[in-house]
């Protein structure tokens, strides 16, 4: 997560119209080093911040780019787009979890907006591989439990799946379960599928939430690639979760 004396991509702040929650919104965007002096297409990553947070997360304490940076300039990962969405239904995170779930809009209209709003706009205005084989989606906490119910719903759109720290939060494992029996019972669909990923530090508090959560998706036949990392619920994992995902992706894309 250095700065370090490689070529450099760009973070730009995007606004757009949301029509699902009738208001002006906003996202960041990494583009890799020289996608202003080619016209080439890229692979398309979108990276969901937590509760938290907000859409300029992972491109400051997150130092998404940087780690994007280093990564491509070692050939370790491929060249690629990645997107920071705002995972908030209005722009200023909720901080509290007890009580009525304060989550309930970002667990569903965000993955609604993403659907209708996001992801046409990003294959719109950006050269992007705009097929399964190059998209990949991935988010930390609350960002995580959203990237799994817009995959779920979507899944011949994701080649790739990442949770960090995360699994079914905002109801049971059971509920989600049954909301999204079309993509967990798709095996179709499931073939295309190549990396499910899951990581949660041990002095995490939501490491059960994640086992379940991984023991269901097995339960429905997904390859998950789970593992117990040192550590908490800090940027400190997130980070290092990033660094060791994203060379996971669009491996056939790798210059």
């Amino acid at each position: 997560m250095d700065a370090r004396d490689v070529p450099h991509g760009v973070i730009s702040v995007v606004t757009y119209s949301s029509k699902v929650l009738n208001k002006t919104r906003r996202f960041h965007v990494y583009t890799p080093p020289r996608y202003e002096s080619n016209q080439q297409r890229y692979p398309v990553l979108y990276l969901l911040h937590g509760a938290n947070e907000s859409d300029q997360s992972w491109s400051t304490i997150g130092r998404a780019g940087l780690i994007l940076d280093n990564l491509i300039a070692d050939r370790k990962a491929a060249p690629m787009i990645v997107v920071m969405p705002n995972g908030h239904a209005d722009q200023t995170p909720p901080v509290i979890f007890d009580g009525p779930h304060p989550l309930r809009a970002e667990l569903t209209d965000i993955p609604k907006e993403f659907a209708a709003d996001i992801l046409p706009y990003v294959d719109g205005h950006y050269r992007t591989i705009a097929d399964r084989n190059h998209r990949a989606i991935a988010g930390l906490s609350m960002g995580g439990t959203q990237t799994l119910t817009i995959a779920l719903a979507n899944l011949e759109n994701f080649s790739a799946v990442g949770v960090f720290s995360s699994g079914i939060l905002g109801g049971t494992v059971a509920d989600w379960e049954k909301s999204n029996s079309r993509g967990l019972d798709d095996a179709k669909v499931k073939k295309g599928l190549k990396t499910v990923w899951f990581r949660t530090g041990s002095q995490d508090f939501l490491l059960n939430t994640t086992k379940s959560t991984v023991e269901m998706l097995r339960k429905h036949g997904f390859n998950v690639s789970f593992e117990e990392s040192p550590g908490a619920h800090t940027w400190v994992n997130w980070r290092t979760y990033l660094r060791d995902f994203a060379p996971l992706l669009f491996r056939e894309s790798k210059q």
